[in-house]
């Protein structure tokens, strides 16, 4: 289906997003989504081959390579930079130009710490973020719904982006960042 939705894209004349993400649910360690994500990326490729899908004309949009949600053993931003990049190079080709990671419930800082540390060197792709939650969470609970919050809010908005902005290029400094930031976003059993 992924596969079928990407060459439909191309036919038309668009870029389409391929997006199988790996969820965090569980008490797997961080080789075990290693292992996992490997294995999904050897489909997801395969199948874009078999429907004749222009590598080059695709963005990748994927999860992070990190421990489950539950599992006790946490990992710093540079063991998780090295494990997803190993896989993304033993898996993606690198005609693809760009792969923009899902926050998929980690904290805004937590996300933009691994994008950060993933950009300390060339990679074959423009490595970057499609965050949804880890851009709002501080902006919504800054905005807390309320009109005299807006400015304040914006404010939250356009430092997430420019942190993030920066750590797409390996500059990210965590200096400022609101609490808010640091707090999980995940979800367990979280349905789209």
């Amino acid at each position: 289906g992924l596969a079928r939705y990407a060459a439909i894209c191309q036919s038309e004349g668009l870029v389409p997003i391929v997006e199988p993400e790996v969820l965090l649910d569980g008490e797997h360690d961080i080789d075990s989504t290693l292992a996992v994500w490997q294995d999904i990326w050897a489909e997801t490729f395969k199948y874009l081959a078999d429907n004749s899908v222009f590598f080059e004309g695709i963005l990748l949009k994927p999860s992070m390579v990190t421990p489950g949600a539950d599992c006790p053993k946490r990992e710093d931003p540079a063991t998780v930079a090295a494990y997803t990049l190993k896989a993304l190079r033993r898996r993606v080709p690198p005609a693809v130009p760009g792969i923009m990671f899902l926050s998929g419930g980690q904290s805004e800082l937590e996300a933009t710490l691994n994008l950060n540390a993933m950009n300390q060197a060339p990679n074959p792709w423009h490595v970057s973020f499609s965050y949804a939650r880890a851009l709002q969470n501080t902006t919504l609970k800054t905005w807390a719904g309320a009109a005299d919050n807006v400015e304040a809010a914006q404010a939250a908005l356009i430092q997430r982006a420019g942190n993030n902005s920066a750590a797409q290029l390996g500059k990210y400094v965590p200096d400022g960042e609101a609490a808010t930031a640091a707090e999980g976003m995940y979800e367990k059993g979280y349905k789209y």
